[in-house]
């Protein structure tokens, strides 16, 4: 065997620091122990994206192994809505709509626009099936326009993919835990859409860009999941004037709506400020006190701290059109979603979902 040069080798204290770093990264991406990111490390020979892969992909079988069994009820016990019976066929949609919104649209609904947006925590597997189908559930009670997505996996990807036909896909990433969209077909026309790296991200994160028309009405529709944590402010704050930017430089005939989790704190908002024409919708709505929260660990058990966290880092801005002439949209309700345990004892998601309606004036 050929000998390596000790110019040609590392020295250990480097390498240490490297994999040592490396292991950091993964367990802040995959939400592991470091532990854990070592050994997916190592047995695929410290190359970040074939670890990942290894990581998510392993439990996908196991974790989705009931999806083919009968649909259990999963709607929220107080919400609770009669379903008609599915065709046959191996693609089930849990989401089709209601037959009180399968109605011809009135020209009151045309002027409406209705979202949610959720962090779904795809990287907790611990009941995922049935919190994937909890998720589809809220689909079905509110039939949103738009659904902003973050914290996905593949497995929830595909899982949503089969069973949520009435909406197209868009997804933010392949790897790893990424955002996505579901555009609701009957409503909401794709023209096209775009990730925008950030330059400095250490966790992977992006801009999931999507151009839009709705009622005829052209629509700019983006979602991102900001760096995480508290020690990542100055990154979180350059996403942040990515996303500004974007709102601020749209064409004057397109509405922009971004939503998604930020993981922002008031005084860092404060710090970089949003354009005049930028609102924040939860403000703009009065600053209603039982939507404030959507990471809330004094409610939400899925996940155990030996502290208590109330945090609005679940937002959505809006910047209405600005030319003439053109319909504005503004914002007329706003609520939470995923207040309800499922049967498995737990909730759809460590995260509340934002469930949010826009009128035309």
């Amino acid at each position: 065997m050929a000998s390596t040069s000790e110019s040609d080798t590392p020295s250990v204290s480097n390498l240490e620091e490297k994999r040592s770093r490396l292991c950091d990264e993964f367990a802040a991406i995959a939400g592991t122990e470091s532990a854990v990111a070592q050994c997916y490390l190592a047995e695929n020979d410290w190359e970040m994206e074939r670890a990942l892969n290894s990581f998510f992909e392993a439990d996908m079988e196991r974790v989705f192994d009931v999806e083919e069994l009968p649909e259990k009820d999963t709607t929220p016990k107080a919400k609770r809505q009669k379903v008609e019976d599915a065709p046959a066929a191996n693609c089930i949609d849990l989401t089709a709509d209601s037959p009180a919104t399968t109605r011809k649209p009135s020209e009151e609904d045309d002027g409406k626009l209705s979202m949610i947006t959720w962090n779904v925590d795809g990287l907790d597997t611990d009941n995922i099936a049935e919190r994937a189908r909890g998720l589809c559930s809220y689909l079905v009670l509110y039939t949103p326009d738009v659904v902003f997505l973050q914290e996905l996996i593949p497995p929830y990807v595909q899982y949503l993919k089969k069973r949520a036909v009435s909406y197209l896909m868009i997804e933010g990433g392949w790897n790893g835990c990424f955002t996505g969209m579901l555009l609701k077909k009957s409503r909401v026309k794709l023209v096209e859409s775009e990730m925008v790296a950030y330059p400095t991200t250490k966790m992977r994160r992006n801009l999931l860009v999507a151009q839009v028309i709705v009622n005829g009405q052209k629509l700019c529709l983006m979602t991102s999941h900001f760096e995480s944590c508290k020690e990542n402010t100055a990154e979180r704050l350059n996403q942040l004037h990515v996303v500004k930017r974007r709102l601020k430089h749209a064409p004057d005939d397109v509405t922009v709506v971004f939503g998604g989790d930020t993981n922002l704190r008031d005084a860092e908002v404060t710090k970089v400020g949003l354009p005049a024409t930028v609102c924040d919708v939860w403000e703009r709505l009065g600053k209603q006190e039982h939507c404030r929260y959507t990471w809330d660990t004094s409610a939400n058990n899925n996940k155990t701290f030996p502290f208590v966290a109330r945090c609005r880092f679940d937002r959505i801005y809006l910047r209405p059109a600005i030319r003439g002439g053109i319909p504005r949209l503004v914002p007329d309700h706003m609520a939470l979603v995923g207040l309800e345990k499922l049967d498995c004892g737990r909730y759809t998601s460590d995260h509340w979902g934002i469930y949010c309606t826009f009128t035309a004036e």
